[in-house]
């Protein structure tokens, strides 16, 4: 009978017995322990959903992204100014911090939510603004958007979104929608985007700051795709073995500054018009002036300028230097959080942008002092890798680190994150795996 012991024929029991005279004795398997031993996943025959679901962490998602983008598009994401020496510190030094634990407190029910700027949100995450969206997927803003308002989450659109404000609205019309903002000195441009960012309900105003010139990205100009593009037969010929993207691209409207296109300009004149080297505090006091909600201002690296931006009558700021897509070598966010958190004091909101690829990092972030972490790239990545169901997934994967490394740290709210729960390494400190240097608590 299975499962029971049997007498199994001598030129068998020498295979069946152990061979150290142990004394047990073999017998077969029950069908109901192989049943639970050998349970194959039915075949997943969608393969959107199938390459999504294999993606356990955003590094992932963004491997499935470089697979179905062309190469410029892809790089136009995941590039960065000049050297790239700020983009990498940004994600590498969330690598460098250590989480110090606490034990023998209840998680069984973790409160991921947090308050930011008078509404609760489903977790401390921002969805960034980014331009050119729609060329790294059709679906584009809209998809984010709507992924945003699902998630109780707030979305930033850029200016030079390939969706305009009231196409957010309307596919996103119980969201959390905000407007980012490129002043520029076209007085007549500056008024109709700010009056149209309220008329669509938009709750936030993100004033960015550091854009006086462009950055030079060098990927994009060995790609050609720069605006208007410049391709070359490399490039045309690596976009030519992405067909889908193509018919979509080709069958969906054109990709344009959607908030500026009723303005009689092409988009390298828009491009070259949001480029303001005239920049001033006199602009920003203007923009308080005008704007009636709440307003922050992106960019900031130093403590003396977010106490500026702040008396200037900024609701927070935005610890910033635009994914290294602008001037290189400035450092990391995560590095310079803690002083300016210390200089604008416990109520003002602070923000931190760059680097985010794990739900792990916004702890980080959290218990450095932001109030929320602003991610760009790890959405843009599930975008390319399979469009709304993408940037879902990049979401998923974020909120279930976040939980699991919330609860691992011994809390059960995102209210409970404090200073001692993360250290960084001191000024310097190259190696993250060197065990001889003591690490300084923030």
């Amino acid at each position: 009978m299975v499962g029971t012991e049997i007498d199994l024929p001598a030129h068998i029991q020498k295979v069946a017995r152990p061979a150290t005279g142990d004394g047990l004795k073999r017998q077969l398997p029950r069908l109901s322990e192989l049943r639970e031993l050998l349970q194959f996943r039915s075949p997943e025959l969608d393969p959107v959903k199938r390459r999504l679901l294999a993606a356990q962490t955003i590094d992932e998602l963004r491997r499935v992204g470089q697979r179905t983008t062309p190469r410029s598009v892809f790089d136009y994401v995941d590039g960065a100014a000049d050297e790239e020496v700020t983009a990498n510190e940004n994600v590498e030094a969330f690598r460098k911090a250590r989480f110090v634990p606490e034990i023998l407190h209840s998680v069984a029910t973790p409160d991921l939510t947090t308050e930011l700027l008078g509404k609760r949100i489903a977790f401390p995450l921002v969805f960034a603004p980014t331009g050119f969206t729609r060329m790294m997927h059709h679906e584009g803003e809209v998809a984010v958007a709507k992924v945003a308002a699902r998630g109780n989450l707030p979305y930033a659109l850029s200016t030079l979104g390939t969706t305009d404000i009231e196409g957010i609205r309307e596919a996103a019309p119980g969201g959390d929608n905000w407007f980012q903002l490129y002043l520029t000195n076209s007085e007549s441009l500056n008024n109709e985007l700010i009056d149209r960012a309220l008329g669509a309900g938009c709750t936030t105003v993100v004033l960015t700051t550091d854009c006086a010139v462009g950055g030079r990205r060098l990927k994009d100009v060995h790609n050609g795709l720069s605006i208007p593009p410049s391709l070359t037969f490399r490039t045309f010929s690596n976009m030519s073995r992405f067909p889908y993207w193509w018919i979509n691209k080709l069958t969906t409207p054109a990709i344009e500054f959607a908030s500026v296109r009723d303005f009689p300009w092409t988009n390298a004149e828009v491009a070259a018009l949001l480029f303001d080297p005239g920049l001033d505090y006199e602009d920003l006091a203007w923009l308080r002036a005008k704007w009636p909600h709440k307003l922050l201002v992106k960019g900031v690296l130093s403590a003396r300028d977010a106490v500026r931006v702040m008396d200037a009558g900024a609701d927070g700021v935005i610890v910033s230097n635009h994914g290294g897509r602008q001037l290189d070598r400035t450092p990391a966010t995560l590095d310079v959080l803690p002083s300016v958190r210390e200089a604008v004091g416990p109520e003002a909101t602070v923000i931190l942008d760059g680097g985010i690829r794990h739900g792990q990092d916004i702890i980080a972030a959290i218990a450095s002092g932001a109030d929320a972490a602003m991610a760009g790239r790890a959405y843009l990545y599930g975008l390319m890798a399979g469009g709304e169901r993408g940037v879902e997934r990049a979401v998923e994967i974020l909120r279930t680190e976040y939980q699991r490394g919330l609860q691992l740290l011994g809390l059960d709210a995102t209210a409970k994150i404090t200073t001692h729960h993360v250290r960084t390494p001191p000024a310097g400190f190259e190696s993250t795996n060197n065990p001889g240097v003591a690490a300084s608590v923030l």
